[in-house]
Formats: structure tokens, C-alpha cells, sequence
């Protein structure tokens, strides 16, 4: 094989977790690991829901080479030179598995690249994009004839989470042991809101059934310190509006050992920092999470979740995607550009619902959406009752399977990079 370079375009968090890692372990496995025949780099766009720590995240991953944060796209997009002036082979591809599918288009005509898409809903720029890997026949339709042969089903990306699940015995969650997964968010806007009410819900189903279980996986972008920090009524004010009395972290000083949020009533929830964290999701019988890509993740995994939207702090959802997640946290004046534009957002939704990825890609509401000025005790009975009621559980099992595609889709996306760097 000829020196070839592979050009990985991504984004959030979510996507350089669940799709890029995937597809660089598959293309290693087609290409080989060679790394002066392939080398794979990552280029990372802006996005609103980023941390900041996606481009160590990605260079984490052994199969790439080399990484360039967001904050240097738009010079790369521009004028087709990263920070550190890379060099570029004169054979390449560009993989899109995230961002605005307009930016493979431009770069790979600057570097003389071919451009494979991964789409997962929608396939746009058909003239110009030359191949694209689908997650279902669906999105390929009305398409006109002429590019048709660019189109290969590939399947979820999201499924190859399901292949990562290896759970330990002492792990699995019973009738008389449930495992309940809380995932307050991973950004400040979703945090302050997110776990107080999470573990206020949690202390309430805990005093109804002490046996139960509870567990947050830590988000790869959040430390505990930060993350205990909202649960510290002294650090946010949140936890008094839902009557949340804080929590302490310990640490424990074996480093094989569990770190744990001990809340004021004594309940002891697992914080779980193992990424990605599928094979303890796959074990909960029930999470509660906020929207975003959690709720994607979670579908994919056919986990029953309930999805919370509190809307008591009604400027602290500033992590909207695009122009209005710029707006809302510029400095200064993106306290009234947020209040706005949430008041907007939930009028809207309000009307038209559909939040959580699952209900977004059924266009049905498979998971409860639970919005507005959310109190513990309710949100708190409603999981009481699914605990009680496990068919409820499996009918929401059986529905998140049978929305996603097929697995596979890592391979497959590696097998049409390899075709295209024939070409």
C-alpha cells in the first residue's frame, strides 16, 4: 500500500467518544499499523457541548497519530493549515463522524482528499461528498438515482458500544438489587441543576428501597472534584431550591477502589470513572439523565431511562448546539440572550416535544420526558412505579432495540476507506 493519510473530522464529546473510537480501532485493523503507510490524524470543529478535554481524549486513543483541538479549526478550514503545520501525504481520505458535513467538502478539496460521511440521520451535499456510510436504508431516501451508488448501509455506531460490554459479576443488577445510573450531564449549565435533583430523587428512592443501588459514570471530561462540588450546597445554590442537604466526597486510598458521593441521609452512590462506562450501563435497570448525547449512548445500549429537563434555574441550560449556544454563553450579555432563548426553546417544546435521541429518532415518546419545574418525590414515584411494574421496563427495552440499525458499522466505514484509497 501506497503512504496514505486519513483525516478523522469530529466534534463533541459525545462523538469522540462513541464514533471515533471505534472507527480508528477498525481502520488499524483494515490498514494495518504501519504507521509510515497510514497515519490517522484527528481534527476537531467547535461545538458547544465540548469540554475541552476532546483532543487529549483523542490523542489518547494508541491507533492516532496526531490530534488539533477546536480552537485551531477555523484557521484550518480556511486556508488548509493546522497549528503546527503539519505535512499531508498526496494520497488521503477525509472520515466526517461529526460536526457540520459542509467541512469535509471544503477540506477535502483543499488537500485533494476523497470524503467518506458517516450519516446518521440525514446526508447532505450529495454532488460533492463521495461516499457515504448509513446507518439505515431511511436516509437514503429520496436521493436522487444518479448518486445512489454512494450510498452503503453500514449500520449504528453507536451499537459498537454494546460489543465493549464485559460485566463482571458483581455488577449485575437483580429484582432485589437494582442498579439505577444517574448522569447529571457533564458540562456546568447541566451539572448545577443535575445533581441535586438527581440525588435528591435518589435519597427518596433509597429510604423506599434500601436495597437498591446507585451509580454515576463519571463523564471522561469531568474530575470528582468538580463534579462533588455541585453537590455541595455551599458551592450551589441549586441544591437548596430542591431541598438537597449535600453530599461529601471520599476517595478511597486503594487505587483499585470505588471513589463515592456520601449524601446527608447516609446514601452511598458509586462514581464510576471507567470509559467508556457501557458494561455498567448495560446493567442498570433505570437511568435518569438530563438530554443530550447520554440519552443517545443509553438508547443504543437499549437501557430504559427517564429523561429530566428542570427548568427551575431558567438560564442554566446555556449547552444548545450552534448560534444559540454561542450566544447564551458570551460573557456579560449571555445571561439574557440564554433567558430568551430557553423561554423560546421551551415554548417550543412544549408544543412540539421530542428531546431525548431515542423519542427524536422514533418520533414517538419511547422514554418519559419530564420538563418543567421537576419535584423529586414525583419524578422519584414514576421510577418506583416502572420498579414495580417490570414489563414497563421491557416494553422500553424492546422499543429502543428496534428504532437503532445494525452493528457493524465500524468495519464496514473502515472497508469503504480502504476502497476509496484505492481509487
Amino acid at each position: 500500500m501506497t503512504q496514505v493519510d486519513i483525516l478523522i473530522l469530529s466534534n463533541g464529546p459525545g462523538e469522540v467518544t462513541t464514533w471515533v473510537r471505534p472507527v480508528v480501532k477498525a481502520l488499524r485493523k483494515e490498514l494495518g499499523d504501519d504507521r509510515s503507510l497510514a497515519r490517522i490524524s484527528v481534527v476537531l470543529s467547535p461545538c458547544s457541548n465540548a469540554s475541552g478535554k476532546e483532543a487529549a481524549i483523542a490523542l489518547s486513543y494508541p491507533e492516532v497519530d496526531r490530534v488539533q483541538g477546536a480552537e485551531h479549526f477555523w484557521q484550518f478550514l480556511l486556508w488548509g493549515k493546522t497549528f503546527e503545520n503539519w505535512d499531508w501525504r498526496s494520497r488521503g481520505v477525509i472520515v466526517f463522524l461529526g460536526g457540520d458535513q459542509i467541512f469535509p467538502v471544503i477540506i477535502g478539496k483543499k488537500l485533494g482528499y476523497r470524503t467518506v460521511v458517516y450519516a446518521e440521520w440525514e446526508a447532505r451535499w450529495h454532488n460533492w461528498i463521495d461516499r457515504f456510510g448509513i446507518m439505515k436504508p431511511e436516509v437514503a431516501a429520496g436521493i436522487p438515482q444518479k448518486y445512489s451508488h454512494k450510498f452503503t448501509v453500514v449500520g449504528d455506531l453507536m451499537l459498537e458500544a454494546q460489543e465493549q460490554v464485559s460485566t463482571p459479576y458483581s455488577l449485575l443488577s437483580t429484582p432485589h438489587s437494582p442498579i439505577i445510573g444517574l448522569l447529571p450531564g457533564s458540562k456546568a449549565a447541566k451539572l448545577a441543576q443535575g445533581v441535586p435533583l438527581t440525588l435528591v430523587i435518589a435519597e427518596y428512592l433509597h429510604a423506599k428501597r434500601p436495597q437498591t443501588r446507585f451509580v454515576i459514570p463519571v463523564a471522561p471530561t469531568l474530575d470528582l472534584q468538580t463534579l462533588a462540588s455541585f453537590a455541595d450546597p455551599q458551592k450551589n445554590s441549586m441544591a437548596e431550591t430542591f431541598g438537597f442537604g449535600g453530599a461529601s466526597l471520599i476517595v478511597p486510598e486503594d487505587a483499585k477502589g470505588k471513589a463515592l458521593l456520601k449524601t446527608a441521609t447516609g446514601l452511598i452512590v458509586e462514581l464510576w470513572q471507567e470509559n467508556p462506562a457501557y458494561h455498567l450501563l448495560s446493567q442498570c435497570c433505570i437511568c435518569l439523565t438530563t438530554v443530550g448525547a447520554n440519552t443517545a449512548e443509553l438508547g443504543a445500549l437499549g437501557v430504559p431511562m427517564i429523561v429530566l429537563l428542570p427548568t427551575q434555574q431558567l438560564d442554566a441550560m446555556r449547552s444548545w448546539d450552534g448560534l444559540p449556544g454561542l450566544l447564551a454563553n458570551l460573557p456579560v450579555v449571555g445571561t439574557p440572550f440564554a433567558k430568551v432563548i430557553n423561554w423560546s426553546f421551551l415554548r417550543f417544546v412544549r408544543h412540539k416535544g421530542l428531546l431525548a435521541w431515542p423519542n427524536i429518532w422514533a418520533q414517538e415518546e419511547i422514554v418519559p420526558e419530564l420538563m418543567g419545574k421537576l419535584q423529586p418525590q414525583e419524578v422519584g414515584e414514576m421510577v418506583l412505579d416502572f420498579l414495580a411494574n417490570p414489563e414497563k421496563l421491557d416494553d422500553m427495552r424492546a422499543k429502543l432495540r428496534n428504532i437503532r440499525g445494525e452493528s457493524g458499522a465500524a468495519q464496514k466505514i473502515a472497508q469503504i476507506v480502504g476502497e476509496e484509497i484505492g481509487k
